[in-house]
């Protein structure tokens, strides 16, 4: 009841700050592409296409990876070598995400700007998500930190709930003829399916709140495009640029609705994993 209460008391915070821009603008504040604090015109539309964009592409590179890890760690790998690799792997997730955001922008932005943009402009240019500048910062970079930040997230609970199938089904597979592989393709992975939807989906909950990593890469520019390598922004990323310079109680009252609209979203993709993961849970009985 604690949890409940403390979950419907922010809600409740957040609408009732937020309350002045909601009357103001009311539905069109999440279809508006404006940010305007000057003319006092808000819209919060390209910070949330920013937030999606960069949190779905860290999920298909951080699920990729992390899951291949998972398999290489409980299955390939010998023994020690596998503990050693699985600390190492964990240690990524104690860094605090100033450093990434460092990182990012000394070692990341450069190798992007110099090596793989230029790669990607000149031989995919003509499909709209790889045209643009050869800048270094956008989107695309966005997305790589926050894959690498949660790849440890994805790999930990991944490789536990391999882990965790049962041996006599390992058995039964290589009973029946099964190789390795196909015990792994068939067997392992099915079984541990719901618990690595869960990892994907925890990891998820962590890269549309994560602010300044992506804060220091993104670019920070509300607008949208249809390319990877245009600056943008996010919603955690424009509270914490504009929170503490907010220019008048609209301002203000916009960005909390920002993060209230951030906070819909995550509810929203946490209900949508456990409907998930029931069904999932309901076929497999």
């Amino acid at each position: 009841m604690l949890v409940l209460g403390t979950v419907l008391g922010l809600a409740a915070l957040l609408t009732y700050k937020s309350w002045s821009s909601i009357r103001t603008f009311g539905g069109g504040f999440l279809v508006n592409q404006t940010w305007d604090p000057i003319h006092k015109q808000f819209g919060a539309l390209p910070d949330i296409y920013g937030t999606l964009v960069t949190s779905a592409m860290a999920i298909v590179l951080a699920s990729f990876i992390g899951v291949g890890a998972a398999l290489c760690l409980t299955d390939l790998a010998p023994r020690r070598i596998a503990g050693t690799l699985s600390a190492l792997v964990e240690l990524l997730a104690a860094i605090p995400s100033v450093v990434y955001g460092l990182w990012g922008i000394f070692v990341l932005a450069p190798l992007l700007r110099e090596y793989v943009e230029p790669f990607l402009h000149h031989t995919l240019g003509f499909v709209p998500i790889f045209s643009g500048p050869e800048i270094g910062i956008g989107l695309f970079a966005g997305g790589i930190i926050l894959a690498i930040m949660i790849l440890p997230t994805v790999t930990a609970i991944s490789r536990d709930v391999i882990r965790a199938v049962p041996l006599e089904q390992r058995e039964a597979a290589a009973g029946l003829g099964a190789t390795h592989w196909e015990t792994v393709w068939k067997v392992s992975l099915p079984y541990a399916r719901p618990g690595i939807i869960g990892a994907v989906f925890l990891s998820l909950g962590r890269a549309l709140g994560e602010t300044m990593a992506v804060t220091m890469v993104i670019g920070n520019t509300p607008k949208i495009s249809a390319s990877l390598l245009e600056p943008a922004y996010t919603m955690s990323a424009v509270i914490a640029n504009e929170l503490a310079e907010a220019v008048g109680d609209l301002h203000l009252a916009s960005l909390i609705a920002i993060g209230l609209v951030l906070f819909g979203i995550t509810i929203i993709i946490n209900g949508a994993a456990r409907l998930m993961l029931y069904r999932l849970g309901e076929k497999g009985r």
